[in-house]
This record gives structure tokens, sequence and C-alpha cells, in this order.
């Protein structure tokens, strides 16, 4: 009996078959592959003129959020930060017509709540229109 190792020849690796069978399913697929010019989603997008001066802009309501936690609506500066005075202060302005526009100013200082402020009592007049816009800070 012979106990001794066989020794083993050199693995080699032919890659030849397997760039045979690369080769083949490349042909296949460029043979076999159809192009189709896909039709887009047509999306009518809202357009706006920043050249057209607002002749509406007296119908706007324009409420502001000071630093300090104050409200001013189209000027008049709130006694409180109620809901309730809030409320009574829209009505006020808007005289019963809920289709104006509620523009919102907020300091970037001001709180959240006192945002989240206006959304209810917005909500609790019918005042659906409702728009944030931010001013740039004066150049010192």
């Amino acid at each position: 009996m012979k106990f001794r190792r066989q020794k083993i020849d050199d693995v080699q690796i032919n890659l030849t078959p397997l760039i045979d069978v690369v080769f083949l399913l490349l042909i296949f697929f460029m043979v076999s592959t159809t192009f189709n010019q896909s039709t887009e989603l047509t999306i009518d997008l809202p357009t706006a003129t920043s050249n057209a001066p607002s002749t509406d802009r007296s119908k706007n309501v324009e409420l502001v959020i000071t630093a300090d936690g104050q409200y001013v609506i189209n000027g008049q500066t709130l006694i409180n930060e109620k809901v309730s005075t809030l409320i009574q202060g829209l009505k006020e302005v808007t005289k019963g017509d809920n289709t104006r526009p509620l523009i919102i100013t907020a300091d970037a200082k001001s709180s959240y709540d006192m945002v989240l402020r206006v959304y209810d009592a917005a909500a609790s007049l019918g005042i659906t229109k409702l728009a944030h816009t931010a001013q740039k800070e004066p150049a010192q």
C-alpha cells in the first residue's frame, strides 16, 4: 500500500467557454430588446406673473406674528395671543367674507404654537385660502 500523497496538477481556469457564453447572452439581449418611445405625463402647472401689479391686494388679510409673540392684523395689534382674541380680530377684518385670502407672515423667532393658533382660528371661521410669506431682513 502506498499512502503517499499524489501530486495534484495545477488548477487552471479556462475562461474561453465563459467568454463565449457571455458573448452569446449579449448578442441575444441586443437582438431581442425593443425600444419604445413612452409618452410622458402631461401636468398643468400654475403660472404666475411677477410683473403684473396686484389689484386685489386690498382684499387680502395680512396677519403678522412678531418675534415677541404678538399678532398684528392689517396693522392693528391684538391685545393678547389667545385663539378667541384672534378669531374676534379676524371676524372684524373679514366682515364675514371668508373667501378673502389670509396671508401669514411669521418672524423666524416666533413659536410654532402661535402659527398653529392662526390655523385654528382660520379653521373655525371657515377661511380656506392661506398663504405664508417671508420678508427679507433689513440691510444693515
